[in-house]
């Protein structure tokens, strides 16, 4: 997989740097500091209690023989100050691959400095340079602010699909089914 090309320093709407913020890849030895972005972000969405990650899990899913998941910090004045961690999936209608965030995050001291912008801004570039259909991501319905942000972008939502998921107990009876006992 390839990484982005992510030491740099970020730019203002207006073309020069902003001063102070940089983006730059994750590297192994921050794993503690993107569990501890997980866990404020879980804080923030009300879900701490669904937070069972621990820094093993991470560096596999970020650095183990075969990546599940790619990593940025975005930094104030050299200091990670929030995050925006994905991973590709693919689109058979379009056939080709897209980009999915599934954490977007900076810590409420940061914000309204140009963060989240400038994560998500690297993260559309990354997705043209890989070739990708689209870029996409999910928030929660209680958000109003970063729905509110997101519209702001362009972003539009998929009103028409809904997200279905198969975890825990549920995952396991599935997986425990025989294909000549099964339906479908």
């Amino acid at each position: 997989m390839t990484k982005p090309p992510l030491t740099k320093q970020a730019k203002s709407p207006d073309g020069p740097p902003a001063a102070g913020i940089s983006l730059r890849a994750v590297r192994e030895q921050d794993v503690p500091q993107v569990l501890a972005f997980i866990r404020e972000l879980a804080v923030y969405e009300r879900l701490e209690h669904e937070v069972v990650a621990t820094p093993e899990l991470i560096r596999g899913a970020l650095f183990g023989p075969r990546p599940y998941a790619e990593c940025l910090f975005a930094c104030l004045d050299g200091q990670p100050a929030g995050f925006a961690l994905w991973f590709h999936n693919f689109s058979t209608f379009k056939g080709r691959p897209g980009l999915y965030l599934e954490d977007l995050y900076v810590r409420p001291a940061a914000r309204g400095r140009g963060l989240g912008r400038r994560m998500l801004q690297e993260l559309a570039r990354l997705a043209l340079a890989r070739g990708c259909a689209r870029f996409e991501w999910s928030v929660l319905d209680w958000n109003e602010p970063s729905i509110a942000f997101y519209r702001s972008l362009g972003a539009v939502p998929a009103d028409d699909w809904t997200i279905y998921r198969v975890t825990g107990e549920a995952l396991d009876r599935l997986a425990a089914v025989s294909p000549a006992s099964g339906a479908g």
